[in-house]
């Protein structure tokens, strides 16, 4: 007989490496860049989002204080960060498919660069890190341990910065871009 929790033990990881596998793919055809962001800003909110990666992995050396449980153990709170955990991943990509050869790891400006407000991007200006924050939510939930909570808030952390790095480029670049932030949420729909 399969135990329900070692399935969801291994869903997790499993949907995460489908994510990567699909974003190395997609990452092939993408368009030039015509200007990237320096190394410095790049730490910037880079840092924060690999160590919540870290945290989310949860290496065993990491201080006792943060593998406390702070949600109660059973298979309820764990299967809702699966599906939150599917669910963002599924925007994320939703979004990459719309950003097309427009897409970039890091800020840039691509050659014939082009505003996309289609799909996700009707509503949220930066709808993949939307989907990101939604997917370490439910693996910080399936967790269930102090290192999720800091890993969310080091990930919100990340995407903020960078989408101020972002929101300063794209304003330069698109002159609609202004009319475009007052029509939509910068990363959670009715609340940033």
């Amino acid at each position: 007989m399969i135990r329900s929790d070692a399935v969801l033990r291994a869903a997790i990881p499993a949907l995460w490496t489908i994510w990567a596998v699909c974003w190395l793919v997609a990452s092939r055809d993408v368009k030039r860049a015509r200007w990237r962001e320096g190394a410095g800003t790049r730490a910037l909110h880079g840092v924060p989002l690999f160590l919540c990666a870290v945290l989310l992995a949860g290496p065993r050396w990491l201080p006792p204080a943060l593998m406390q449980r702070i949600v109660p153990a059973g298979i309820t709170v764990p299967t809702f960060g699966a599906l939150l955990v599917a669910a963002g991943l599924g925007i994320a990509l939703w979004a990459r498919w719309h950003l097309g050869r427009n897409w970039s790891g890091w800020v840039t400006v691509k050659e014939d660069h082009a505003l996309i407000r289609s799909g996700p991007y009707r509503v949220v200006r930066h709808p993949i890190y939307s989907g990101l924050l939604l997917a370490f939510l439910g693996t910080a939930l399936a967790i269930g341990e102090w290192r999720g909570v800091v890993a969310v808030g080091l990930a919100l952390f990340g995407f903020v910065l960078k989408i101020r790095v972002e929101e300063t480029r794209m304003r330069e670049t698109f002159p609609e871009y202004e009319d475009y932030r007052r029509r939509s949420a910068a990363l959670i729909p009715l609340l940033f």
